[in-house]
């Protein structure tokens, strides 16, 4: 197994770290991040799984990071995710794993922030040998294949150049991420959320050349937590997909870096199924959300008083100490850590950071 350096990863130590969970047969979890509170539950929670990760950060996300405050709603989408990157590059390297830093789904109405975001990462790239993200995803999936391939085909070869990957979807992931999404429809068909496996080998021909890059298939998965018969998930799909790539270009088994968007709420035999078919991602965001309000809330209801009195009315003790914001911020970030436990041991990447230890 090859070791790379702890920190963001990019080029070489990117396609590294994407071949040792290839070669391991386990999966990282994607986090969507809003914050330096949520990133550093992150990293904490990777670093003491002894566990490499992938950070990412949505539109809205990146948005929220710069503050909502600002009034150019394009510009604080590029300087949050710019802070939100310069943040876990500083910090990743502390921690002693390996990064992925990853954007979340762009869809047409956001190429300008991606972008503007690459043209951060040449800037970066030409300072210091390395670009500012580690990979960018264009989810193109509900425009026809062609304008979807074309459009990711003159992405890539802006990436390929600076060692950094471009992710793709192909189908439809049920349910929204900030905006960007198609509407689930209680008993429809839903034909689109699936994927055919010969879409799947005409990105690839027309991608891999070029650079590295994932594919988030839809086999039925859906943003969120979603009722249990909405749809049906079909991780086959992802097996066929590979089968196919396989049989076409002669490669080794599962040539693939498949993406499992919506593993909130799976269950943990669709989980070992879409990791055993090559899924080397797979993201977490409503799970983790409902986790840092779970341990966020709970503190509140222990201490509803701090909440609402400076000095307690029963007491007149100060209450300072209670309602510090790093006292139930830290809660928060303590119950976020315990949800990724859990997701490491699921994905199998516990105790396997390819990150060389000093």
């Amino acid at each position: 197994m090859s070791r790379v350096s702890p920190g963001v990863v990019s080029g070489a130590s990117y396609t590294a770290l994407i071949k040792a969970c290839h070669e391991g047969g386990y999966a990282l979890p994607a986090i969507n991040v809003v914050g330096t509170d949520s990133v550093n539950a992150v990293l904490e929670a990777a670093a003491r799984n002894g566990s490499d990760v992938v950070i990412q950060v949505s539109n809205g996300g990146a948005r929220f990071y710069a503050g909502e405050g600002l009034p150019d709603a394009h510009r604080a989408r590029v300087l949050g995710a710019a802070s939100m990157a310069r943040h876990v590059h500083l910090l990743a390297k502390e921690y002693g794993i390996a990064v992925i830093l990853h954007t979340d789904h762009a869809d047409r109405k956001l190429i300008p922030w991606l972008d503007d975001l690459i043209t951060l990462s040449e800037e970066e790239f030409r300072a210091t040998g390395k670009p500012l993200f580690t990979s960018h995803m264009l989810d193109l999936s509900a425009e026809p294949l062609e304008e979807n391939l074309a459009t990711s085909v003159a992405m890539l070869k802006r990436l390929a150049p600076l060692g950094m990957g471009l992710e793709i979807e192909l189908g439809v992931t049920g349910g929204e991420e900030d905006g960007v999404g198609h509407d689930l429809e209680d008993g429809a068909d839903n034909a689109h959320l699936y994927t055919q496996p010969e879409d799947v080998l005409k990105a690839w021909n027309l991608l891999s050349p070029i650079g590295t890059v994932s594919i988030a298939a839809s086999f039925g998965n859906v943003h969120g937590v979603y009722k249990p018969g909405n749809v049906q998930l079909r991780p086959e799909i992802l097996k066929n997909s590979q089968e196919a790539v396989e049989q076409a270009t002669q490669s080794g088994p599962k040539p693939l870096p498949l993406v499992f968007h919506g593993g909130s709420g799976s269950t943990l035999a669709e989980i070992d199924a879409a990791v055993s078919y090559g899924v080397f991602k797979m993201n977490l965001d409503t799970d983790i959300q409902f986790a840092f309000a779970q341990g966020v809330g709970h503190y509140v209801l222990e201490h509803p008083v701090a909440f609402q009195h400076q000095i307690d009315p029963s007491t007149d003790k100060p209450m300072k100490s209670l309602y510090d914001p790093r006292k139930w911020l830290r809660v928060g970030e303590k119950s976020i850590v315990g949800r990724l436990d859990e997701a490491f041991e699921i994905l199998g990447s516990k105790g396997r950071s390819v990150a060389r230890k000093a």
